[in-house]
């Protein structure tokens, strides 16, 4: 913090300040509203509605609201929105980004906002990272949203034409990115104006919004339809794959030599910029097994206009037997090549590489190779939400990327103020001379953590170095869950279980976001197994759950250890952002 900062208050506190009357306006209301009925409370909608229409701005209108929200949230959840999820409300309304700590209820946040905006009786949609949550966040802010006089509604992928259009006539939409964008590129290619699903972009709330808007941003959408069959010159290609060797380029400037040594492989792979480059005695060696093959003519090069398409097979056979890993880039499941997403970890069923790369993979794995494809419509997420005339966002970790917001979006970060203060203690980086000798640290800080009884999170960077640690602690017979993209269906159940004491968990970078780890583990998740009422039960998994938290806060709270940085500082961030949240030790 600098000098000025020091006499004016930084920026952030700056903002903060302003909203402060705010707020104080909202608590004021309190008292009044606590006497009114539930249905008074429902009709209050009614009653915004026709303000605004007598040109009473939302601004204008904006402590009542929040104020009715607060209250029926009250009665129908138990929860009370504290003021900093005011100023995270009142920041998603400014078209701001609220830069909230993991755990401080971004969800209930979402509920102010999105019933303020709706009284323009326009569209209000919640972007969430994955269906698990669409769906789960719509079920629970449900009971708000209904007992305000609004409908609420989630999109979620095979849902069926008319469901999806019931869903879109909601006035609060949860729903994930690739839903909204793939349904946006579904309306520009409707024959008929009323297949059109959705034509109101007004106001849009991004969860997670560096995941969505920064990660995913350059991520086109594609809706593709069937192009050629080309699965029989992949076959052809890929026996010559093994023949080639790879080129060593050692620079030694002093050396003579270094021209006549040169030429010795027949391919040179720029790791940097993912391209793998015949080297001329490789195109020269290609060439002649292309003629033994009958696959070139005899007087015919690689290079001429006739055969550039048998090149552009080379070089995608080329970068998938060198460029691509698996378990890495991709992993086998049920005969089929399923891309691993390099941001989050995820596994992406139904996405393809482009450019005959996926058939590629496809024959060095062994599976079924799939038709080839052509794009039909394409947009990029950057593009799809700069439509919404308000856009705002709440994350956990957003300041890292401030700068990119503004210039690209226009948006601001606010950091919101914590609940209670963060007590989390950060240690500093350790590095270890060799792989095996940071694992066997990893294991045994492990080791002497599960003694003590803190429950344990375990962060890695990529799906093939989770299954590594896997094996390690199976061999020292520890117990622990996996949680990545081979078996990130279970992730919520995993997460919701990570805060039991002396539980391992190891976790790709995805770690469970939108799922609270609740030290002592979740017992409403338990409970929810049941699938029946059970007051005892339920008493018994609280009194359980008690006693499991408390021994949690007395070993220290949850451990959490990453293996190695991650490709950005803000993935780093949310895994730290696992623990010490609300307050917690």
């Amino acid at each position: 913090m600098g000098l000025l900062d020091k006499i004016f208050g930084s920026k952030n506190q700056k903002t903060l300040r302003k909203v402060q009357p705010t707020v104080d306006a909202i608590n004021s209301f309190e008292e009044e509203f606590s006497l009114l009925s539930d249905k008074e409370l429902k009709e209050k909608r009614f009653e915004f509605i026709n303000r605004y229409k007598k040109n009473e701005t939302l601004d204008q209108l904006l402590p009542e609201a929040f104020a009715t929200v607060r209250e029926v949230s009250k009665r129908q959840l138990g929860l009370r929105h504290y003021d900093c999820q005011l100023i995270g409300g009142i920041a998603l309304h400014n078209c701001q980004i609220a830069e909230m700590a993991t755990g401080e209820g971004k969800t209930l946040v979402a509920t102010l906002p999105s019933y303020l905006n709706s009284i323009t009786e326009r569209k209000v949609v919640l972007v969430t990272v994955n269906d698990y949550l669409a769906k789960r966040d719509a079920e629970w802010m449900g009971p708000i949203y209904r007992n305000l006089g609004m409908s609420v509604d989630s999109i979620v992928p095979g849902q069926q034409l008319d469901e999806r259009k019931n869903a879109y006539d909601a006035d609060v939409i949860y729903a994930t990115n690739n839903e909204l964008g793939f349904d946006f590129l579904r309306n520009n290619m409707v024959v008929n104006k009323n297949d059109r699903m959705m034509n109101d972009y007004y106001f849009a709330i991004i969860d997670e919004v560096d995941s969505i808007l920064i990660d995913e941003a350059r991520t086109p959408l594609v809706i593709s339809g069937p192009a050629e069959n080309t699965a029989q010159i992949y076959q052809k290609i890929s026996k010559f794959v093994p023949k080639l060797k790879q080129q060593i380029v050692e620079l030694d400037y002093e050396d003579e030599e270094l021209e006549k040594r040169e030429e010795t492989g027949h391919f040179v792979i720029d790791e940097k910029s993912k391209l793998v480059e015949l080297t001329d005695l490789g195109h020269d060696f290609i060439e002649e097994l292309l003629k033994k093959d009958n696959l070139l003519e005899e007087d015919q090069s690689l290079y001429s206009s006739g055969n550039l398409r048998l090149l552009h097979y080379i070089q995608s056979s080329l970068r998938a037997h060198f460029l691509f890993q698996k378990d890495v880039d991709y992993m086998v499941q049920d005969k089929q090549v399923i891309l691993i997403d390099e941001n989050t970890g995820r596994a992406m069923p139904g996405r393809r590489l482009a450019d005959g790369l996926h058939q590629a993979i496809e024959q060095k794995e062994n599976v079924p190779i799939q038709m080839e494809s052509q794009t039909l419509a394409s947009c990029t997420f950057q593009n799809y939400f700069r439509q919404y005339e308000k856009l705002s966002g709440m994350t956990g970790t957003a300041s890292t990327e401030a700068e990119e917001f503004a210039e690209i979006y226009g948006l601001n970060v606010l950091e919101v103020p914590t609940n209670e203060p963060m007590i989390r203690d950060d240690k500093n980086d350790l590095v270890y001379l060799t792989q095996a000798e940071k694992y066997k640290a990893v294991i045994e800080e492990i080791k002497e953590y599960k003694n003590k009884g803190n429950p344990i999170l375990v962060g890695t960077a990529s799906l093939e170095s989770s299954e590594l640690l896997s094996g390690l602690l199976k061999k020292e017979n520890i117990e622990h869950q996996v949680l990545n993209a081979k078996n990130h269906a279970k992730e919520a159940e995993i997460i919701s279980q990570a805060g039991k004491p002396a539980v391992v968990t190891i976790a790709t970078n995805m770690a469970g976001r939108g799922t609270d780890i609740v030290l002592g583990g979740n017992w409403e998740a338990e409970y929810e197994k049941l699938k029946e009422d059970n007051p005892e039960k339920k008493e018994k998994l609280q009194s359980k759950w008690k006693e499991l938290n408390a021994a949690v806060l007395s070993s220290g709270g949850l451990h959490v250890i990453g293996t190695e940085r991650n490709e950005s500082r803000r993935m780093d961030n949310q895994l730290r952002g696992r623990s010490g949240r609300q307050g917690d030790p």
